[in-house]
């Protein structure tokens, strides 16, 4: 038997998982652009949102369409403490400077995306999903060998997600079209680098794959 990653979904055996797409983080009003002067947000995030907005999320909204459509289980993820002064934070997180208070609007994913009433939505408190939630006991419960990620930011959350994946033996799709991180740059050389752990394909491919 020949070994590979480019295994087309069993949609019985997938989930489909999008990272911190949140308004913390993907909302012009997220806590995470608030205090910028326009200018200032524009000349740092300007780029970032034209993609987001024009591009990505209407991507994210064609992928969770679909896997709804396949039966594909549809969870995410977003970046929320706990606590509400974010004290379990992990340490990297402390030093960043940024909390996401319990049951904020921060923590919320965005209303373009927003999560049926029976889907899965785990907050987490460190960048890896699989570091600060139990979302490997909820995967294995579900029965899922094949996880579909989606989100932000590429090269950080994201890649991080995808590394854990693997190595607790997931089959890795990245969509990567349908994730983005804060320049173009960043986010080719994130998809370079990460090549060697996962399958990589665009939305319409993956649509298509799901579709067939």
């Amino acid at each position: 038997m020949t070994l590979t990653r480019e295994v087309p979904l069993a949609p019985n055996q997938s989930a489909l998982l999008f990272v911190d797409v949140q308004n913390f983080s993907a909302h012009r009003k997220g806590a995470e652009f608030k205090n910028l002067a326009a200018a200032e947000f524009e000349e740092k995030y300007g780029w970032y949102f034209g993609e987001l907005e024009s591009r990505v999320v209407p991507n994210m909204q064609r992928l969770q369409a679909a896997c709804r459509e396949a039966g594909v289980e549809v969870m995410y993820t977003t970046i929320e403490s706990l606590t509400l002064d974010g004290r379990d934070r992990s340490l990297d997180y402390k030093i960043t400077g940024f909390n996401v208070p319990k049951g904020s609007w921060d923590g919320k994913v965005i209303d373009e995306l927003a999560p049926g009433e029976d889907e899965i939505v785990l907050p987490k408190s460190s960048s890896s999903v699989f570091v600060s939630t139990h979302i490997d006991y909820i995967l294995r419960n579900l029965g899922v060998k094949q996880l579909v990620i989606s989100g932000l930011i590429t090269d950080q959350c994201v890649e991080g997600a995808i590394r854990d994946a693997c190595d607790l033996g997931y089959l890795v799709t990245e969509v990567t079209d349908a994730c983005l991180t804060y320049t173009q740059a960043r986010h080719d050389n994130s998809l370079s680098a990460i090549k060697g752990y996962c399958r990589q394909v665009t939305t319409d491919a993956l649509i298509a794959e799901l579709a067939g």
